[in-house]
């Protein structure tokens, strides 16, 4: 293996025969005598004696779902332990029942959970020789020194990589599989290669879970906790035979690990590694990255809780909403006062729709008018709000900085053209019953608004408030009265007045004063 640079001293495991008949006990009730154990010294931990199954008392272990990952040992298997009289000690003991090279002797062996009830004694005493001092590890240093530095999962990923050849790990392939909150999203993934620059982002979307690649994958092996997975590429009758581990082995990969990155939640992410050194990683290499995986999860579970709440903040506020609650407007009464072009949807005829409809399929309808309808106001740079019963509210805030006829013209603009084109998406609906057809009714105003947190002090809501609003919405609902599909405020029409024509002065409800009103000019539709 190449380079110790950086290193103080190796990650090392040494296993040897225990001289003497060696017994354990739990709760003061013997459960192994043997001549037989095995003592495993691992760097940092204890030393852990190992039983042939042989040498338990008989019915002593029943298995357990619950496994863990050793990239050097394997993936332990843990048992529950039936006591005598009937008591049960869950994942009271673990072995290897496939362990990796460095650990083949113990494969099949049992060792025991240490605790206060556990009780190992030897005959002759055993005495456990001094453990070496290890001034440190150079991964963890890093972490610890420098990691903050990164201010992106990318960024950290390239960097771990960068750092793990610095000090002689021949990684040629490094993977960090991070499991999201996202509407459309399972997860991300990042992919550093040697020799290529930056690293490759990619999307996990939630379909993929169901398919044959994820399935059959290391990724999902760890992610459903059935232990980790160390594989060399290039050996006969492999423990595990990963279809992405032909693409490795083609491309000259020689070893493969996959473990755990633990959030604090429980949650599984995933950190893989491959190699294309001939002798593989060493066990001083992985322990390295297995001792620094914990801290390393720290860095990714930050970020991610960061992406996470603007991600969700995104979709269940609107990108700006969101981004004002993430920087800091979370009291009541938070807010601004901004222009913006209201625009105001709602479905037409929900009542009979609703009768005419199962719910789950009215449901699908709703989620369907919605995606027509807010789609085209995102696409036009408008904010959706929020979905209210059947109903879309959203703005096209006007620039603060050049909020002249300009800025207002441009706003408008691009409000009609969402109109348009949500109408445009509404007419290609698909028939949901013979006598139940979706139409739609939009109404447009510019005006001042509050833009900002209203509500209970432990439950508020972000949104607009103020006569625009009202106006918008009053718009929408007299399109019933006057036939119309659009209605348009004289201050919209104004500065986009194309296919518009007068409809006079009208009375809205719940408004002082008439409004003059205009709608899509005779033959514009």
């Amino acid at each position: 293996m190449t380079g110790e640079t950086n290193r103080t001293a190796p990650y090392q495991i040494t296993i040897g025969p225990v001289a003497g008949l060696v017994s354990a006990a739990v709760d003061g009730i013997p459960v192994a005598d043997s001549a037989r154990a095995m003592v495993l010294h691992e760097t940092y931990k204890p030393a852990y004696f190992y039983f042939p199954k042989a040498d338990l008392i008989e019915g002593l272990l029943h298995p357990s779902p619950h496994k863990a990952f050793c990239p050097f040992k394997g993936t332990a298997q843990y048992w529950h332990l039936a006591l005598p009289g009937g008591r049960t000690v869950e994942n009271g003991a673990w072995s290897y029942e496939r362990p990796l090279s460095e650990a083949r002797v113990i494969g099949g062996y049992v060792s025991f959970s240490p605790g206060p009830s556990v009780e190992i004694s030897a005959n002759p005493p055993f005495v456990e020789g001094e453990t070496e001092f290890i001034g440190g590890n150079a991964l963890i240093d890093w972490l610890l020194q420098k990691a903050w530095l990164c201010t992106t999962p990318a960024a950290l990923t390239e960097q771990f990589a960068a750092h793990l050849l610095m000090i002689g790990i021949p990684v040629w392939r490094l993977v960090i599989n991070i499991w999201t909150l996202h509407p459309q999203l399972a997860g991300k993934r990042y992919t550093w290669s040697r020799g290529e620059d930056g690293v490759e982002e990619s999307d996990t979307p939630h379909g993929m879970l169901q398919s044959s690649s994820y399935l059959d994958s290391p990724v999902r092996h760890v992610s459903d906790k059935l232990g980790g997975v160390r594989q060399r590429l290039d050996v006969e009758d492999p423990e595990f035979s990963f279809p992405v581990f032909e693409e490795l082995l083609a491309g000259g990969g020689t070893d493969y690990v996959a473990m755990p990155l633990p959030f604090s939640d429980g949650q599984f992410q995933t950190m893989t590694l491959a190699t294309d050194h001939s002798q593989g990683f060493s066990t001083a290499d992985l322990g390295l990255i297995f001792e620094a995986s914990a801290v390393l999860a720290r860095f990714y579970e930050v970020m991610t809780l960061r992406r996470n709440a603007s991600d969700l903040l995104d979709t269940y506020l609107g990108v700006r909403t969101g981004r004002q609650v993430l920087g800091g407007l979370t009291q009541r009464g938070d807010g601004q006062t901004i222009r913006a072009v209201i625009l105001y949807c709602d479905l037409r005829d929900s009542t009979t729709l609703g009768e005419a409809l199962s719910r789950e399929a009215y449901l699908d309808l709703l989620n369907e008018f919605f995606d027509r309808t807010a789609g085209p106001v995102l696409d036009c740079g408008g904010e959706v709000l929020k979905f209210i019963g059947d109903a879309v509210l959203a703005i096209f805030p006007i620039d603060e900085e050049a909020a002249d006829d300009g800025a207002i013209a441009n706003a408008c603009r691009r409000a009609r053209q969402a109109a348009d084109e949500i109408f445009a998406r509404i007419a290609t609906f698909p028939a949901h019953s013979d006598h139940a057809t979706v139409q739609c009714a939009i109404g447009l105003h510019v005006g001042e608004v509050m833009y900002g947190n209203v509500g209970a002090p432990r439950r508020l809501d972000f949104t607009v408030i103020g006569t625009a609003a009202n106006v918008a919405a009053r718009l929408s609902a007299h399109c019933k009265t006057l036939g119309q599909s659009l209605l348009v405020s004289e201050d919209v029409a104004r500065y986009a007045p194309d296919g518009l024509t007068s409809l006079g002065a009208q009375e809205l409800r719940n408004l002082s004063g008439d409004l003059e009103v205009f709608g899509p000019a005779a033959g514009s539709d």
